[in-house]
């Protein structure tokens, strides 16, 4: 065996030590509020992001099916090359009427779009970002990329950031940029987006946030928090997920046509990556209309219903829950207490997942259970009775 195996096998065994070793585990059935794994496991299943329960939508899987016949299953190059095609131009037209933008770009996941997203607008001459201290790995490393200088501010803080904008406007700084997750995908917690963008409009900072778990969920149509709270025009670059409530794959960026043009020259993860499948453009668009029309409302009420029912019974049992979002985190502390914490609700046919460092700050492991359309009453009284023994 070579060296990298050796380094391979050591970095594993510290990882293993520290009770953070992580392994891929095969599902054996589609996406849904029940799953099943090899050797005939089924379980509910309380970590996936499919918050409406579309992922298996049968009228998205047909369209997708249709398009791969008509377009192929691949683009064959990057969107600047020979790999930009009219369901991409579609789809794009169609998110930005959705969420009230004059334009959108399609990226290949929302951690390409936030990785080219960033770097595309601050760069080293001065500029700098101001990142909110939770903010999602994909933004983390945007910022990185970028090469401007960056400020972590307080997690929700309004008052911190706007401390950050005066050092950052006193130091000269060509260009601010502040960077924030809408709702927090570890804690289920929503940015304070009005008092964020109030800032950034007095200091003449740039905004963008990242929609991902807020899109489908929030806002009218399920336009996300920036609608709910009618702030379309006052944040500059929006971006949103197909892969979670969309229930399909990719991701986009709604901003000004400017921004748009300037990201299909800049943004280093659309120019340098093969565009994406034609097809699952047409698939997404299937789900677009679903998720933004009377089905996504039904859904939508189905899955507030859930989230009241979870928090409530969460609550009873001393169990701190917001129930803002479909996103409940549960903090144990080490990582041993949440494997354990999982593995005792996988006994009782609950699929929790533990989420530990480096996804969450080093001493909060915890579960973070999530919930979908998909669940019933009968699913989420299963949870609670299994939380009260746990």
């Amino acid at each position: 065996m070579g060296i990298a195996d050796r380094i391979a096998r050591e970095e594993l065994s510290a990882l293993e030590a520290q009770g953070l070793l992580r392994s891929l585990e095969t599902q054996t059935s589609a996406p849904g509020a029940e799953i099943a794994l090899p050797g005939g496991e089924r379980l509910i299943n309380f970590s996936s992001n499919d918050y409406l329960g579309l992922a298996a939508h049968p009228a998205v899987g047909e369209a997708l099916s249709r398009a791969a016949a008509r377009w192929g299953s691949g683009a064959s190059a990057s969107r600047l090359v020979c790999g930009d095609f009219v369901p991409h131009h579609e789809l794009e037209n169609a998110l930005a009427r959705f969420e009230s933008g004059e334009a959108a770009v399609l990226f290949g996941s929302g951690y390409a779009a936030n990785c080219g997203l960033l770097p595309a607008f601050v760069g080293r001459d001065q500029d700098v970002i101001l990142s909110d201290a939770l903010n999602h790995a994909s933004l983390v490393d945007g910022c990185r990329l970028s090469r401007a200088r960056v400020e972590v501010y307080s997690h929700c803080d309004p008052e911190a950031l706007a401390d950050s904008l005066r050092r950052a406007r006193v130091s000269g700084a060509r260009r601010i940029l502040v960077a924030t997750d809408t709702v927090f995908s570890m804690d289920g917690d929503v940015a304070p987006l009005r008092e964020i963008a109030a800032l950034c409009e007095r200091e003449g900072a740039i905004l963008a946030v990242d929609e991902a778990h807020a899109t489908g969920v929030l806002g009218p149509r399920g336009a996300g928090l920036a609608a709910e709270l009618g702030l379309e025009s006052s944040v500059d670059l929006r971006m949103g997920t197909l892969s979670k409530a969309v229930g399909v794959f990719g991701a986009y960026v709604v901003c000004s046509r400017a921004c748009r043009e300037l990201l299909v020259n800049r943004a280093r993860s659309l120019v340098f990556s093969t565009a994406l499948p034609p097809a699952i453009a047409e698939a997404a668009l299937v789900a677009l209309a679903l998720l933004s029309g009377a089905e996504g409302e039904a859904r939508r009420a189905r899955l507030r219903r859930s989230i009241d029912r979870l928090a409530s019974g969460m609550r009873k049992l001393g169990l701190s829950a917001s129930g803002a979002t479909p996103i409940f985190p549960v903090v144990l502390g080490a990582p041993e207490e949440a494997l354990r914490a999982a593995a005792m609700l996988r006994a009782k046919g609950l699929y929790v997942r533990p989420i530990r460092p480096p996804t969450v700050p080093a001493g909060s492991s915890r579960l973070r259970i999530a919930l979908s359309a998909a669940h019933d009453d009968e699913h989420i009284d299963r949870l609670l009775a299994a939380l009260r023994e746990l």
